[in-house]
């Protein structure tokens, strides 16, 4: 085996709409692909970020909430990498989302943040 990337992550929404104008509009997520599947009652958002990596967004009648948060088995949260983490938060909260604070990394240095996508999914942004 040889891995060369992570190729997507796949979402669950239970709101397909305010999710898709959340990592197209807020995040700035480019739509490659929007797919309805009649025998699922089911949307599939497929999402690029620099035209490199993807994000698919599903829609499914019959979700399941998360068992328990934030520290369930399983995703713990998805980070983005960005320049500037002052300017994105700032970007972030002008589109109306509740970042945490900013925090420094005590490995690295670096400085990162903690947000939400409309289905409670944690989100990070990573200084890169």
């Amino acid at each position: 085996m040889n891995i060369k990337a992570i190729h997507h992550v796949a979402i669950l929404t239970d709101d397909y709409e305010r999710s898709k104008t959340f990592y197209t509009n807020v995040l700035g997520f480019t739509i490659l692909a929007e797919t309805y599947r009649e025998d699922r009652k089911s949307y599939k958002l497929d999402l690029t970020i620099n035209g490199q990596y993807q994000i698919e967004l599903f829609s499914f009648p019959e979700f399941k909430e998360r068992a328990s948060f934030p520290e369930q088995k399983g995703l713990r949260h998805l980070a983005f990498a960005v320049e500037d983490i002052e300017t994105s938060v700032a970007e972030l909260v002008s589109k109306g989302v509740d970042v945490q604070g900013i925090r420094t990394d005590e490995l690295t240095n670096k400085k990162f943040c903690f947000f939400y996508d409309p289905n409670g999914q944690p989100l990070e942004l990573y200084e890169a």
